[in-house]
């Protein structure tokens, strides 16, 4: 029985309870006010095309109120504390419209295997990673190309098992779709895969002469193997979480659309953000399944604007260095090879109807142009419209017939401006010489009237938009190779690569009204550089320094001079 004495103590404690937890929508924990000041002494690009450029920027309470003149607005704004920029330049925040900070998450917690030469270097990494674990624990990590060894093979299990005759060896390839394992790892599985292993519909699997699995395992095909991993645990998944995190903030991302999300992601991002620990705003495509019929005719959103579920990411293909991209015409460099449809179009015309049913933006991932095609097809036969914002994630490698279809049809194209360049050494391999003319086509498609949001799909590539930025500019690598650029017709401009990865974001994630340019009513989210981006010349751009970056006025990496 309660007491009155207990009931008030349970009354004040439920009191306490509600202060500490302050407003829905506050960033920080408790009722803190969000920043308030003047930013001068900036050279400012606002992606506002009425006004390009500014040398100051009033801020109350993590808002933008006013952009223009230093003088001006420090006669209508006196009360405001000021914060030098020290004559740097400000961008708006960047947003990388496609990527996937859960992966990156686990990509730290795992052995790093990007940039690795060979096989021996490989086992070197892993050797080093294993000290960390304990008896029996798995040894993951994540990186490995086989485009750039001496011998552009793919894996085997034995290659392994040498090194690791006992531990469970599991990793994954740059891209996310191929993934090799040793002996141990698929026995864990299940012993019978060595020798009667069949690869499911949208999977591959390869054997080696004695008929039994190579360890490598493609697209859906992972699952056999992958099901036995043991999950990080949820302590371990927080912590690689806020690495992501502030990886991202150091490149001067203040928002990422997060390609693929199931229900525990998603609640870690709400609980992140209830603890003022997620310093990007996410834009949430969830994964079919759970997550999908939760949101389905609840979207979420918050009023501070750092979450928003209310789109689904649906796969088609795999991916062309691992020749899953699905093509009309066979591999030119592997004979009789289309890649690999991974769901069937009767599925995905049902997933598009019941997406749509459900009031979802679609994000459909497609690479090879029978894969665009499917999707483009699909989605004008469900009668999409423009107002829908759907999304083709990649747009990748298009029929030239196709490019048109994007601006009729009102679909964003989703583009990853650094694949264009980690492909250009093998890509015209795989392709041919008239195929690659409809590939990484930012240009053809800009100029048939579609959007752009760019991003750079991390961890297949690096978190830092600078290689993006840089990409889209030159068609060249960060050793300036070629010369004059890959197919050089389809670069950008300036302002258009710095629009894509800004407000066109913004725009393809429905949070244009609140970030994506330095204007009036929006949140201040800001960037600032130690160069002007704009105007030096393109090599400089890859040493670009983030100084700082604020997200709704507050800063998340760096700081401003007082």
């Amino acid at each position: 029985m309660n007491t009155p004495t207990t009931l008030l103590l349970l009354l004040t404690a439920l009191l306490l309870s509600a202060c500490k937890a302050g407003p829905a929508g506050n960033t920080s924990p408790g009722d803190t006010p969000r920043p308030s000041f003047l930013l001068t002494d900036a050279r400012i690009h606002t992606g506002n095309p009425d006004q390009p450029t500014a040398s100051a920027m009033a801020i109350r309470e993590g808002r933008i109120v006013a952009v223009g003149d230093a003088d001006a607005l420090a006669d209508a704004h006196g009360d405001l504390p000021v914060r030098s920029a020290a004559g740097n330049t400000v961008i708006p925040g960047l947003i990388d419209a496609h990527a996937h900070l859960r992966n990156l998450a686990q990509m730290r917690l795992s052995a790093d295997l990007v940039g690795t030469g060979s096989i021996a270097e490989i086992i070197q990494r892993l050797q080093a990673h294993e000290k960390n674990l304990a008896p029996g624990e798995w040894l993951r990590g994540r990186g490995w190309d086989q485009n750039d060894w001496p011998t552009p093979a793919f894996p085997t299990r034995q290659d392994l098992d040498a090194a690791f005759p006992d531990r469970p060896v599991w990793l994954e390839r740059i891209d996310g779709h191929a993934m090799w394992a040793n002996t141990a790892a698929i026995r864990a599985a299940s012993d019978a895969l060595l020798q009667d292993a069949e690869a499911p519909p949208g999977g591959q699997l390869f054997r080696l002469e004695d008929g039994t699995a190579s360890g490598v395992f493609i697209d859906d095909a992972e699952h056999l193997v992958g099901s036995a991993v043991p999950p990080f645990s949820p302590e371990a998944l927080d912590r690689g979480l806020d690495m992501a995190l502030k990886e991202a903030n150091r490149y001067g991302l203040t928002g990422v659309h997060e390609a693929g999300v199931d229900t525990s992601d998603i609640n870690r991002f709400i609980r992140f953000a209830d603890e003022g620990r997620l310093t990007v705003r996410v834009h949430a495509m969830v994964e079919p399944g759970p997550a999908f019929e939760r949101y389905c005719s609840d979207h979420y959103s918050r009023e501070d604007d750092l979450i928003s579920i209310r789109s689904v990411k649906i796969y088609l293909d795999g991916a062309l260095g691992s020749r899953g991209a699905a093509l009309m015409q066979e591999y030119s460099d592997d004979p009789g090879n289309h890649g690999l449809m991974r769901t069937a179009p009767a599925d995905y015309a049902d997933l598009v109807d019941r997406a749509l049913a459900c009031g979802y933006q679609m994000n459909t991932h497609a690479i090879g142009d029978s894969a665009n095609r499917l999707l483009l097809d699909t989605y004008e036969a469900a009668g999409i419209s423009p107002e829908g914002r759907h999304r083709n994630e990649h747009a990748q490698i298009l029929a030239l017939e196709d490019i048109d279809r994007f601006a009729k049809l009102g679909i964003i194209a989703s583009m990853q401006p650094t694949h264009a360049t980690s492909d250009m050494y093998w890509a015209e391999d795989r392709l041919g010489a008239h195929r690659i003319k409809g590939a990484y086509a930012w240009r053809s498609l800009l100029d048939a009237g579609a959007h752009l949001a760019f991003g750079s799909d991390f961890p297949v590539e690096q978190v830092n938009p600078m290689l993006g930025i840089h990409s889209a500019l030159t068609r060249q690598d960060d050793q300036l190779w070629p010369e004059g650029g890959w197919y050089p017709e389809e670069r950008l401009e300036r302002d258009e690569v710095l629009h894509a990865f800004t407000l066109g974001a913004a725009w393809s994630g429905f949070q244009d009204q609140v970030t994506g340019s330095l204007e009036p009513g929006k949140w201040a989210d800001f960037v600032v550089l130690d160069r002007d981006i704009m105007q030096v010349a393109p090599p400089s751009i890859l040493d670009t320094r983030v100084e700082a970056t604020f997200l709704a006025g507050e800063a998340v990496h760096g700081a401003l001079s007082p």
